[in-house]
């Protein structure tokens, strides 16, 4: 074989390396743009949504009940999307924190996206397990909205709320009467609360009478 038939074929190799590797680049490119494109379709979607939320769900209201003041720690458990954890972070800035806790690890994500977009860097995320939330200690408040019916060992997480939060410290609990898995009336609630220890600041039996849902309680509880 000859010398020029050599090179030719190694050019020709190089030369669909490259291809092969300008493919690669390009099809990743897409990829990357087409996942960027439909994370920011998703945060255009959430802030719909929080528009039409704050419709019905009350926040300054829930807010009001956690008695914050500036430098707080306050917990948002079963954050979701951070609807709640969002407000709480101008509620208790600037030296504040919020905790954003949540299993759901791709609703954390969104909500760490967000407060970056939002310029909200007092949120922090926390992927908790069912049986563990990984609350902090010297906790002022905790909000638990529309999470409590879906806790698998509620008696265990109330304990660590209560071990979390400071003397006086507050428990909001928000959820709606009928669930996904029957029936949840504000009394029991209120009785499994004074069981681990919590005093009953109030309870509002019909909060929210949000369309298709039906009513929702509130349960504002304090540790001594």
């Amino acid at each position: 074989m000859s010398h020029w038939m050599k090179n030719s074929r190694r050019r020709n190799s190089t030369f669909r390396i490259k291809l092969a590797l300008a493919v690669i680049g390009i099809l990743g490119f897409l990829c990357v743009a087409d996942t960027v494109y439909e994370a920011a379709k998703t945060l255009r979607q959430l802030d719909a949504i929080e528009a039409e939320r704050d419709g019905w769900q009350r926040p300054l209201a829930v807010i009001e009940a956690l008695d914050l003041q500036e430098a707080n720690t306050v917990v948002d458990l079963g954050c979701g999307s951070g609807y709640f954890a969002l407000k709480l972070s101008s509620v208790v800035d600037p030296s504040g924190k919020v905790y954003a806790v949540d299993i759901r690890r791709l609703s954390l994500v969104f909500l760490w996206a967000c407060s970056i977009r939002k310029n909200k860097p007092n949120i922090k995320t926390v992927l908790a397990q069912p049986e563990d939330s990984h609350l902090s200690s010297h906790t002022n408040a905790v909000l638990l909205s529309n999470t409590y019916h879906e806790l698998e060992r509620p008696d265990e997480i109330l304990d660590r709320v209560f071990q979390s939060l400071v003397p006086g410290g507050r428990l909001v609990v928000v959820d709606p009467k009928t669930t996904e898995h029957g029936d949840l009336s504000a009394g029991s609630v209120e009785d499994r609360l004074r069981g681990r220890g919590f005093d009953i600041v109030m309870r509002e039996d019909r909060f929210i009478d949000q369309a298709g849902r039906g009513e929702w309680w509130l349960i504002v509880a304090r540790r001594p």
